[in-house]
């Protein structure tokens, strides 16, 4: 009895890829502590919160920090010198692309 594995494979990628569209379009969380006790002393407590889902669903509920991050909005040099490398190499592709003609 032989396996098809281009069969099983696709099927896979499907289930993958649907579970995938419904966490980012419903959204997952994920919650959790850990408590570190030394003879019924509570010494630290480490509180986990993740939220995985789509842009979109975040704007929904009411998360949207990243629009007033400085650090993502703001034209740091960082980001200043990668435009101005994108607009090069821009140019480069279209004068090699004239020079083709």
């Amino acid at each position: 009895m032989t396996i098809d594995h281009r069969r099983l494979s696709a099927t896979q990628s499907a289930t993958l890829v649907d579970l995938l569209d419904r966490v980012l379009d419903k959204g997952l969380v994920v919650a959790g502590d850990v408590s570190i006790s030394l003879a019924n002393v509570e010494l630290l407590t480490i509180r986990v919160r993740l939220l995985v889902c789509s842009i979109d669903k975040a704007e929904q509920i009411g998360l949207n920090w990243w629009r007033n991050e400085q650090r993502l909005v703001g034209e740091d040099g960082e980001l200043k010198r990668l435009r101005a490398r994108v607009a090069e190499l821009e140019q480069q592709l279209k004068r090699s692309g004239e020079k083709g003609r």
